[in-house]
Order: C-alpha cells, then sequence, then structure tokens
C-alpha cells in the first residue's frame, strides 16, 4: 500500500514538474531582454516551486549545514551528485547565481534546455577532448569575473546512495587554472530522490558545505584528493546508516 501512495504522489509531482516548466519557459523567454541578474532571478523561481512542490507532495524535506562557508568571493562548488534533487536546489539556494558546466546537449532539450540558455551556463562539447576543457577554463574565467559561481560534479555522473564515483580533475584543474578557491559540498538526495527511480521517497535531504580550499600550493590532483577526501568522510555523517562500518 506504502508503495502504491509513492506511485501516485510520484506521478502527480511528474505531471506538476512538467507543466510549471511549460508554463515557466516561455515566461522566463519574455524577460529575456532584462540584465542577467534579473533574468536569474525570475528564471530560479521555477527551482523554487519545484523544490516546493517535491516537498508537498512528495514530503522530500531538506535541511542545510555549514552554508556561513559560502564566502562572498569566486569560488568553484565541488558536489557530491546523487540525484536531479541538487541540480535544482543548489541553483536557488546559493547567494551567487550559480553556473552548471554540462553537456550541451541540454541546451536542445525543449522549453527546460531553452530557459536554461539564458543563464550563462557553459556547455561543453565533449567530442572535442582538450579542446572542450579549454573552452570551460575561457568561459569560466568570464563567469568568476563577472561575480557568477561555477559548480561541477567531479563523479561526473549521478551516483547510487553509499557508493562512490571516480573523481574526474576537471573541476580541480579549472580551479587551479584560475586561481579560484573550491567549496566541497556533500548531500545525501539519492535517499528520497533514487537514480533512475520513478519513485520519490519521504524523507530528510542534507545538504553540507565544506570550508573554501584554496588551490595554492596544490596540483589538481591533489587539489582533488583534499575535495575527495572531505566529501566522502562528510557522507558518512550526513547518511550514517548507508554506508559500511570501517573497523580499525
Amino acid at each position: 500500500m506504502l508503495r502504491i501512495i509513492q506511485f501516485i504522489r510520484s506521478l502527480i509531482f511528474l505531471l506538476v514538474m512538467v507543466a510549471a516548466t511549460v508554463i515557466w519557459a516561455p515566461i522566463s523567454m519574455l524577460f529575456a531582454f532584462l540584465p542577467y541578474n534579473q533574468r536569474y532571478y525570475i528564471t530560479s523561481r521555477w527551482n523554487v516551486f519545484i523544490i516546493w512542490a517535491a516537498k508537498v507532495i512528495c514530503g522530500i524535506h531538506y535541511q542545510t549545514k555549514g552554508f556561513e562557508n559560502f564566502p562572498d568571493a569566486p569560488v568553484i562548488l565541488l558536489s557530491k551528485h546523487q540525484s536531479a534533487w541538487e541540480t535544482i536546489f543548489l541553483l536557488m539556494a546559493t547567494p551567487r547565481p550559480l553556473v552548471f558546466v554540462f553537456k550541451k546537449e541540454i541546451t536542445y532539450i525543449p522549453f527546460f534546455g531553452w530557459a536554461i540558455s539564458l543563464l550563462r551556463m557553459i556547455p561543453i562539447d565533449r567530442s572535442k577532448g582538450k579542446d572542450a576543457f579549454a573552452q570551460v577554463v575561457v568561459h569560466g574565467k568570464k563567469r568568476l569575473a563577472d561575480g557568477q559561481w561555477i559548480i561541477m560534479f567531479p563523479e561526473g555522473t549521478r551516483i547510487a546512495v553509499g557508493k562512490k564515483g571516480n573523481y574526474k580533475g576537471g573541476g580541480a584543474r579549472l580551479a587551479v587554472e584560475t586561481n579560484t578557491p573550491v567549496v566541497p559540498i556533500a548531500l545525501n538526495s539519492g535517499e528520497c530522490w533514487p537514480k533512475n527511480s520513478f519513485i520519490k521517497k519521504p524523507g530528510i535531504v542534507t545538504v553540507s558545505v565544506g570550508k573554501p580550499i584554496s588551490p595554492e600550493g596544490y596540483n589538481p590532483v591533489e587539489l582533488m584528493q583534499q575535495v575527495e577526501n572531505w566529501i566522502e568522510a562528510e557522507m558518512r555523517v550526513i547518511s550514517p546508516d548507508v554506508y559500511p562500518q570501517e573497523h580499525s
């Protein structure tokens, strides 16, 4: 019976999200002539609504930890990635406009892709290899100079609850090349909004923000190791029941 209720709630939520996207994308594009910060605010109201709808319909609440660690300065956020939830939440919750580095194909998605094209994101063509990262550096420097923050998911894809992906060095390389501190983020959204699952489960998502880490004195590999160490240790703090106990 519980499974049936969760299915019905998840279906309602999906329909609400689709409807909100179809309605809000054209509204956002109507305001494309406004200055960037105003466009960002208007477009991100979709994110606010979706997080609210997930709470009301599916019972997905959230709590934050360490948000005081966000500096009033340019940073690159390097976050755990378990779900679509954090891509929606972080864009609305960070104190500065957030720029995602993502596959350019996402901009082709009707309504959703069109709307995020207004937000100075950094689309990449992965088929171009090293040239793709060079473009990330060029655009990244501009975004950071303009006051936006950049977010990347070092594991590259959504990782199942309790698992660890292969941390890739792109975010750390960008930090070293731009001399920008990184801020690690741990979260357990997959416990409520699992990867590749239609069913959304009620619960509380914890979003934990670490202290900024300066790239000075580190090469990209060393810097990413610092990020990985903090995130994976913090995951065991916020989700102690899903990680195997380590005995000395």
